[in-house]
């Protein structure tokens, strides 16, 4: 299982890629991937023992008329006795209506098993993916982690709901059909059943190879959607620069990588069945030959031979069966590999106990802190500063420089490398995600929006309005003095969103945004360039906005623009991994007059 190890001083940096992590991960055994897989349907015992039972009643019935059949050709068909032959013709009916009673039992049963399962396991990865960090979606692409969340689980849900019963119902009937071929003749079963060691050998050498033609297809698919996502999602780019050729190649090399691992996943896939069936027919073949050899010397019956010819069909069918079911098989492996390889991630931003609270008059701070993102860069170096309640700080500094790296600190989207960050004289890190993001608002640079109204939005995640009326809360959305943003909407709290579509501007995007965080009533405010697309009247009633936030409120503003951060208590300048207090903005035109250039 692939893990991370939190410390208490820094988290140790492991990479989150997925498509890294298969080869990086030891490899689990295919009873450890099944074991873990079962977890998800540990609460379907009942059923399971039922279609077993069902099973195991239709698969005796089916191995028992062969026996009958051949009975019935000795006994009663040789010696004319046609009375015998209705009887046991009608036994023979009633026989097979029960086995079809219990054969769609089981499958009644195992449909719902594997539905429920597919129900838990889409869960268990949507839940696992929120509590992943901001670091694993940045090294993995939305449109892979879509399809292993529908397509592989999908997979599964099949193999389970329509594979697995057939598989245990085969290997059932192979079993009671090469028990009845030794017990009635060893020698011939013997004979009948010698063509089965090759089939067990050929299955053993070439299932790795299958399920690894099969795991590279269910990549290429993931592939595949993540190009189309990335394509669609980036649309409007496209057209502005005419680049429909370059998407266009882009999408045709990850459809003729998937069509070329498809070919390579059909042709793994099928080659079972033609190689188990020659097999069968040679079996068959042993049986009729060495039968007919043993009547001519009057050491077995016609009877026994026509069940004989049965009972083989019924262990070679199977394994037919067997042989599509085993492919089902490597694939579903393959895919629970792709599913388990997010269930069995653990978060590096972990709580840690921190009983060593500390009387500090800063609402947050840096204490030595050093912040890479991987292990080929340091992006801040051994950083100290302080944020005081009711201040407000600007930082600011040329593109790339380390601002938004800094502000993701502040607000724990990722963790130091080295050193510490206090919040009220407590690690960060000791804080739950509820009690860190009550006293920490962030409004992103790039605000998302989810499909819904503008209240849903502004409530989203604001656990203390999610129960009021549309006219309570405009009355704290005056009190807080953002009606005046409201009205900028022309339905108001009702006025629709579409996630990723031009319903609305960018820059009415950020009011919203705006809104949510400031309705939160958050001890630290963090803007991102939240101004930067907006008008100067607008960013003007912004301003006057926080203005009125409570005294102990402290702001920290990201700015390009110098307008933006003029009434700053403090500003800082970063630039390459450093933090420098600037003092006032005269001072940090200063230092930009000195060299170091704000872009």
């Amino acid at each position: 299982m692939f893990k991370f190890i939190i410390h208490n001083r820094a988290p140790v940096i492991m990479k989150y890629n997925l498509n890294q992590l298969q080869s990086q991960q030891e490899k689990q055994s295919t009873y450890q991937a099944l074991k873990r897989l079962l977890q998800f349907i540990s609460g379907e015992h009942k059923n399971l023992w039922l279609a077993l039972i069902a099973i195991l009643v239709n698969s005796g019935l089916l191995l028992l008329g062969p026996l009958l059949v051949g009975h019935t050709i000795d006994a009663y068909i040789r010696t004319k006795q046609f009375h015998g032959v209705l009887v046991f013709g009608g036994i023979l009916l009633v026989m097979y209506l029960i086995a079809m009673v219990t054969g769609y039992t089981q499958t009644k049963l195992m449909g719902g098993i594997g539905q429920r399962m597919l129900f838990t396991l889409r869960n268990a990865i949507f839940n696992k993916l929120q509590e992943l960090p901001v670091s694993f979606f940045n090294e993995n692409k939305a449109g892979d982690l879509i399809s292993r969340v529908n397509s592989d689980t999908d997979k599964l849900n099949q193999f389970f709901s329509q594979s697995l019963m057939q598989f245990v119902s085969s290997i059932i009937t192979m079993i009671g059909a090469g028990v009845f071929l030794l017990s009635i003749h060893f020698e011939l079963g013997a004979a009948a059943l010698s063509p089965a060691v090759l089939i067990v050998i050929f299955t053993m050498a070439l299932s790795p190879w299958v399920k690894n033609k099969n795991a590279k297809n269910l990549k290429s698919v993931g592939g595949l959607s993540a190009e189309i996502q990335e394509s669609l999602n980036n649309f409007k780019v496209i057209i502005a620069f005419n680049r429909r050729d370059y998407f266009r190649k882009r999408f045709d090399e990850a459809n003729k990588e998937n069509y070329k691992t498809a070919i390579g996943a059909g042709l793994a896939n099928n080659i079972f069945v033609p190689v188990y069936g020659l097999l069968s027919s040679s079996a068959q073949l042993i049986v009729l030959l060495f039968g007919i050899y043993l009547i001519s010397f009057g050491h077995f019956s016609l009877g026994l031979l026509v069940s004989y010819l049965s009972y083989c069909t019924n262990f070679y069918n199977p394994l037919r069966q067997l042989a599509a079911l085993w492919t089902s098989f490597q694939v579903a492996m393959a895919s629970w590999d792709r599913v388990s390889q997010i269930l069995f991630l653990q978060t590096n931003l972990g709580q840690v106990e921190d009983s060593k609270a500390t009387t500090s008059d800063a609402l947050l701070e840096f204490k030595n802190v050093h912040f890479s993102y991987d292990d080929s860069k340091e992006i801040l170096h051994n950083i100290n500063l302080k944020f005081e309640k009711g201040k407000t700080y600007a930082l600011i500094g040329p593109t790339g420089g380390g601002k938004t790296t800094t502000a993701s600190l502040i607000s724990r989207l990722y963790d130091a490398t080295k050193g510490t960050v206090l919040l009220n004289g407590k690690d960060i890190r000791s804080f739950t995600a509820e009690e860190r993001t009550k006293k920490i608002g962030f409004i992103l640079q790039e605000p998302f929006l989810f499909t819904g109204t503008v209240k849903d939005n502004i409530l989203y995640g604001n656990s203390q309005y999610q129960q009021v009326s549309d006219d309570e809360l405009k009355k704290i959305i005056h009190d807080a003095n953002l009606d005046a943003l409201l009205a900028i909407f022309d339905e108001g709290l009702n006025t629709p969103i579409t996630s990723g579509a031009d319903s609305i501007s960018l820059g009415q995007k950020q009011l919203i945004a705006f809104m949510r965080a400031v309705l939160r009533n958050p001890e630290l405010l963090i803007l991102d360039e939240a101004t930067a697309n907006i008008d100067t009247i607008t960013e003007q009633l912004l301003g006057s906005i926080l203005a009125k936030l409570s005294k102990e409120t402290t702001l920290v503003i990201i700015a390009h623009r110098l307008n933006t951060i003029e009434n700053a208590d403090e500003i800082y300048f970063v630039n390459e991994g450093e933090v420098q207090k600037a003092g006032t903005l005269n001072d940090a035109l200063d230092m930009l007059l000195k060299g170091k250039r704000v872009s």
